[in-house]
């Protein structure tokens, strides 16, 4: 694994190394040594994944506490825009998002911080895409920003948005509860 620090604080890329051979291929996703040397938290709870197809924008989803999370993603099959979005109110990347692409073929690990919203767009139809957290999942401390509120460009012309994505409040109009 190789650590990169992005722009926005504490969000971290994580490059994996994906072995090959005639059987097929072999992907680390979590190493414990690893995370703890680099100070990263072990403490996940909860583990789930979701399948898109092409065009699909999940997001942009939080947790506010006492639920709240770090979040592990990853993506077992297909390829995605990554996107996270910094609702820490005295962060001084407060308001900024960062993106990635990850697939299957050249996995990262995008490693959450607490006070991030996070999404993302589907480039391939059945993209699988996996999160490990350190919270449980609780609908009462469920909430999101708008996907299309907070200046991101999503490069694709006619997303697939959920109603329920759609309602989520604009960036502008959040009250962030993480100071």
């Amino acid at each position: 694994m190789e650590l990169e620090q992005t722009i926005i604080e504490d969000l971290k890329i994580l490059h994996l190394k994906k072995l090959e051979d005639s059987r097929g291929s072999f992907t680390k996703i979590f190493n414990d040594d690893f995370f703890v040397a680099n100070n990263l938290r072990t403490d996940f709870k909860e583990s789930y994944f979701s399948m898109s197809h092409k065009n699909v924008i999940r997001g942009m989803h939080f947790q506010s506490p006492p639920a709240e999370h770090t979040k592990l993603v990853f993506v077992n099959t297909g390829s995605i825009v990554d996107v996270v979005l910094d609702i820490r109110i005295n962060s001084k990347t407060f308001g900024q998002y960062f993106y990635t692409t990850i697939s299957a073929s050249q996995p990262k690990l995008v490693y959450i911080p607490v006070g991030c919203a996070h999404g993302f767009l589907s480039l391939e139809d059945n993209t699988i895409v996996s999160y490990i957290q350190t919270s449980v999942y609780n609908n009462s401390f469920d909430h999101g920003v708008r996907w299309d509120s907070f200046g991101m460009e999503w490069p694709v012309t006619e997303p697939i948005v959920s109603a329920r994505d759609m309602a989520f409040d604009r960036f502008n109009d959040i009250k962030s509860p993480f100071a």
